[in-house]
């Protein structure tokens, strides 16, 4: 088995999960990337990392591209004698945009380009369950890998991931705050129990999420309304539940993107991006249909 020469580079999109009512199943790609280099050596690791995070991040074995290359050289049968690895990074780390799943799949996808024939060796499901596996759910990780929406699921000791059609009329923007939250402190704020009626409302509003986003987008706003997870977070991002309180009483289907504090609106054009708080930004996105891609 032998590795390809030179670089081999990759760009991953930003992800936006739960989109309000699809806890841990449904996720959406969005064009905003990072774009990422690496080439096999004679010896060593090198890591270089410019953009977001690039003042916090490891550069040793412990950076999650690394990690996730590792696996996947493992899955390869192979490990290369030495890596470098350049990460430009874009997606903004801690804000609910699926910055660690992007950095997962970025390395898979990397390590198997890396090696010849790499694509006769390991499939995209198999990299995509490694990736999974590694996140710990799909919800992110399968739109970044796959682009898209995606409907996600495990599924006994994997996972399942399948693309749903998205209305060329929907695009979003996000409102990104300047602080972060990590998943373990908002995750430990759900309760181990709900009330039967939310579950029930929130099963209905996600499979109405599904054919609004496919076909129907004058539905958005009925369908992204959850019972699950967001007010139960309210504690630790006050001020994104307050923009998208008032974002909804205004029409506008918000929601919390992934575990947060950023806020995703559904748009069908630009404009919303004035409503964004001071000192945060906004950025008007389309859909990516790409997912992670050799470039």
């Amino acid at each position: 088995m032998s590795f390809v020469e030179g670089p081999v580079r990759v760009r991953v999109p930003a992800t936006s999960a739960n989109l309000g009512p699809g806890y841990d199943a449904l996720g959406l790609a969005l064009d905003l990337h990072d774009h990422l280099e690496a080439e096999v050596t004679d010896g060593g690791l090198q890591v270089e990392v410019s953009g977001s995070g690039a003042a916090d991040v490891p550069r040793d074995e412990r950076h999650l591209v690394v990690r996730a290359m590792r696996e996947a050289f493992t899955l390869l049968g192979v490990q290369p004698p030495g890596l470098a690895l350049r990460c430009d990074n874009v997606l903004p780390h801690s804000r609910g945009l699926g910055s660690s799943s992007a950095a997962i799949v970025a390395g898979v996808v990397l390590a198997r380009g890396l090696v010849a024939g790499g694509e006769l060796l390991v499939s995209d499901d198999e990299l995509f369950q490694l990736a999974a596996r590694m996140e710990g759910h799909p919800d992110n990780v399968a739109p970044a890998f796959f682009g898209g929406f995606v409907v996600s699921a495990a599924d006994g000791d994997g996972f399942l991931a399948v693309r749903a059609a998205v209305d060329p009329r929907v695009s979003a923007v996000v409102f990104v705050p300047p602080t972060g939250l990590s998943t373990e402190l908002a995750r430990g704020l759900l309760p181990p129990t709900v009330p039967h009626r939310d579950a029930a409302a929130n099963a209905a509003s996600a499979a109405l999420l599904v054919s609004a986003l496919a076909a129907h987008p004058e539905h958005l706003l009925v369908a992204t309304r959850d019972r699950l997870h967001q007010d139960y977070r309210r504690p630790a991002m006050p001020a994104s539940l307050e923009l998208v309180d008032a974002l909804r009483a205004d029409g506008v289907p918000a929601v919390v993107s992934g575990a947060g504090p950023t806020v995703l609106a559904f748009v069908d054009g630009p404009g919303l991006e004035a409503r964004c708080p001071e000192g945060w930004r906004a950025h008007h996105l389309a859909v990516d249909l790409d997912g992670a891609r050799l470039v």
